[in-house]
């Protein structure tokens, strides 16, 4: 279980998140909705440790990870950036075993196994040897879910995951979230989209800029 408890961020003095408190339950997905300038995405990267907080709690498991930093987090909670940030000068195969045979150490065959089971998963099975440049924006983003689930997070974060591919995909995109969930696996995902967020959410967080 995710929790976060009174977490507070400014920047440059204006707040951004005023003592947010929330429990993610364990196999569910839960939406952060709302307009830009809501506080979504850096709340997102609060989870992620992507960015440190002012004041708060980060809990993962019971486990204390407010001070953690962004490597030490990783691999326990996933991002799926809105960009997706793949390599361009690696493959499909190449870019999803990168991090389980650096940060988690396991062998290269381990890792090349897991990540043909993911792209099967995920209908690319046969893009494996495809590069970035090569593939749509859709194929790319399902690339970068195989290279964050890739770590066995027990969290994966999606950032805007419908705001970077052609308006029709955002079934597509709700429909490899839904397929994806797990109970040993808690899906957060940042959208200012209610219509998107209405069809994957199990709950719903409603951000305001604040004033």
């Amino acid at each position: 279980m995710l929790e976060i408890k009174n977490v507070s961020k400014s920047f440059g003095g204006k707040k951004i998140l005023d003592e947010v408190s929330y429990t993610f339950p364990m196999g569910e997905i839960t939406v952060i909705l709302g307009p830009s300038g809501g506080g979504k995405t850096t709340l997102l990267r609060c989870i992620s440790g992507l960015e440190t907080f002012d004041s708060g709690t980060l809990l993962l498991d019971e486990e204390d990870l407010t001070k953690k930093s962004h490597q030490a987090i990783n691999g326990k909670i996933g991002v799926v950036f809105q960009d997706f940030q793949l390599f361009p000068h690696l493959n499909v195969l190449d870019n999803i075993v990168l991090a389980p045979t650096m940060v988690l150490k396991q062998s290269k065959e381990e890792a090349e196994k897991t990540a043909r089971t993911l792209l099967v998963t995920l209908g690319l099975e046969d893009k494996e040897k495809a590069y970035p440049f090569e593939l749509s924006g859709g194929q790319k983003q399902r690339v970068a879910i195989a290279r964050a689930l890739a770590m066995k997070p027990r969290v994966l974060c999606y950032d805007e995951p419908t705001s970077a591919l052609d308006p029709g995909l955002s079934g597509d995109v709700a429909e490899v979230i839904l397929n994806l969930k797990s109970p040993d696996v808690t899906q957060i995902v940042v959208t200012h989209d209610p219509t998107f967020a209405e069809r994957i959410a199990d709950n719903t967080i409603r951000v305001e800029p604040i004033k």
